[in-house]
């Protein structure tokens, strides 16, 4: 229970606005942290929304971003009101994130030309195999450029209006503030980006740039990408109009400094504190993926492989799986509705509670089950489009805990297919951490992705928290040093310092050691995971 005297001061911070709030659009939820002055989280909001399947296209409407923003702050609003009887006018610092990638076209007045493709679509394969072999780097199917190139190479009408190309967190930062820039780590899945620049590739660009000019005439594609900022970079202030957008109330002013815009993979790797060479961590939600910071450049360019930046332009390493933890919460979902029958009061949080758990105590290696969560495409497996399945032999244990460990495991097996690869390539990992909402049944996810990748695996007191708690300590690290001002030519400071120093100082973290049995079992499992893609790879083209 939060004491009187940390209510009297929290209520202070808002009141004098020296809090910092960070917003995060994800897959299923919008979802706003807002923190204290030292970074911890005092407050949340959130609001639920689904993709839409339209015209074989996963996409958003810019008509839900807008409801879900405001919906989510007036969240957060309502609960700071409930804990400590104020109402925030101002912060300290504001900053959004959202997911990673996609294609957000906009004109020259500022009309979105078609709608938003997400990361989830596959359709460029022509486009991400073309510019991977002309830039000798990893270009993969999500990526923004990708999609741009794939609409050149389909001669889409629309290509010769563009005026501007961004991603879901550059949109809303445009919103907010006027300003067409991005965090380095979000452009980073735009068009690859020069660690020794913290900037797009110069050479690449002027490839790719001499590679369309040979099919039409268009602007050079750095005219249309955003401005590269890193973390602790001023990346604009709320404008009236951008106020007024967020909270139609009227009460939220004007001015507050936002930090450069970020991808959600870097606002998780800020959340785990993993932005230094030989750490990583893996977020699991919608999609799942794994980050390593690289201490040197892969040596060979992998299809399973992203290379992309921390917030501070480091370079990672990411696996990143279409795929994560929906088709477990559909089957959570559905055990619910039987309780239901059943007349169980059970809420939605106890059935997936008690169906995580149960999957400590199925056999090591699932007890011959296999579980794919393939809802759509899946690039590391090469697969276009997904079909859910579960698949046993006569012989397989089918029980609950069995079925539950299988889940798990399914929702890891493309993430270990692609950590395999890093491993191959001799890349180093000391410390792994993990968050996202498959984390909060303590001890069942974190036990089951130490098996998975034969590593350590830590979990923070905010492993839920997720990457709205990572762009808010992202806008508060702006925040503390636009009070104590460093050297402008310091491009990026140290932000793993700030983390280490003074939002991890005191963490609370619980780290699980890979268990020898679990290790053993998942080879096994995954053993049968790879030779089982041709049912998977079957199942698509019947169905």
């Amino acid at each position: 229970m939060v004491q009187q005297d940390d209510v009297t001061a929290i209520r202070t911070a808002v009141t004098a606005g020296t809090t910092a709030l960070g917003i995060e659009l994800g897959s299923t939820r919008i979802k706003a942290c807002l923190v204290g002055p030292d970074g911890t989280p005092i407050a949340s909001g959130s609001h639920a929304w689904e993709n839409e399947y339209v015209d074989r296209t996963w996409t958003y409407s810019l008509d839900a971003v807008e409801t879900g923003l405001r919906e989510c702050y007036a969240d957060l609003v309502a609960d700071v009101e409930a804990r400590y009887g104020v109402r925030p006018t101002t912060f300290g610092a504001l900053g959004v994130s959202a997911m990673m990638h996609g294609y957000l076209a906009f004109d020259a007045a500022g009309e979105l030309l078609v709608p938003f493709r997400t990361w989830r679509n596959t359709s460029t394969g022509a486009a991400a195999a073309e510019l991977t072999e002309l830039l000798g780097y990893n270009v993969p199917l999500r990526w923004s450029v990708a999609h741009w190139y794939q609409a050149v190479l389909d001669e889409e009408p629309h290509v010769d209006d563009v005026a501007s190309l961004t991603t879901l967190a550059g949109y809303v930062h445009r919103r907010l503030t006027g300003r067409h820039v991005l965090g380095v780590g979000d452009a980073s899945g735009m068009f690859p980006v020069d660690p020794a620049t913290r900037d797009y590739d110069r050479r690449m660009l002027d490839l790719l740039d001499e590679r369309v000019a040979t099919r039409r005439a268009l602007p050079k594609l750095e005219e249309l990408l955003p401005r590269v900022l890193v973390a602790g970079e001023e990346a604009g202030a709320l404008t009236p109009e951008g106020a007024a957008w967020l909270d139609p109330t009227g009460t939220l002013e004007a001015g507050v400094p936002l930090c450069p815009p970020e991808g959600d993979a870097g606002t998780g790797m800020v959340a785990t504190a993993s932005v230094t060479p030989r750490t990583g961590n893996v977020s699991a939600g919608t999609s799942i993926f794994a980050m390593v910071v690289l201490e040197r450049p892969l040596e060979s360019v992998h299809h399973e492989i992203d290379v992309v930046t921390t917030p501070a332009g480091d370079l990672v390493a990411m696996v990143h799986c279409n795929n994560g933890a929906s088709e477990l919460s559909a089957w959570a979902s559905l055990l619910g509705e039987l309780a239901a029958a059943l007349g169980s009061t059970a809420t939605p949080d106890d059935v997936f509670g008690a169906f995580f758990r149960a999957a400590l105590d199925g056999d090591a290696d699932g007890g011959g089950l296999l579980a794919y969560n393939y809802l759509s495409g899946e690039p590391i497996t090469g697969l276009e489009e997904g079909r859910p399945l579960v698949v046993r032999t006569p012989d397989s244990r089918l029980t609950l805990a069995n079925f539950a460990r299988t889940q798990v495991y399914g929702a890891f097996g493309t993430l270990a297919l692609g950590m395999r690869v890093l491993a191959r390539e001799g890349v180093a990992v000391d410390a792994m951490f993990a968050h996202g909402g498959m984390f909060r049944t303590a001890g069942v996810a974190q036990r089951l992705l130490a098996a998975a990748i034969d590593a350590p695996v830590t979990v923070g007191r905010t492993a839920g928290e997720g990457g709205a708690w990572g762009i808010a300590v992202l806008a508060a690290y702006l925040r503390d040093r636009l009070a104590a001002p460093q050297d402008a030519d310091a491009r990026a400071a140290d932000l793993g310092g700030y983390l280490r120093d003074h939002v991890f100082a005191s963490a609370e973290l619980d780290t699980v050691e890979p268990d020898a049995a679990d290790v053993a079992g998942f080879a096994a499992y995954l053993e049968r995971y790879d030779a089982g893609l041709a049912v998977e790879r079957a199942a698509t083209a019947a169905l």
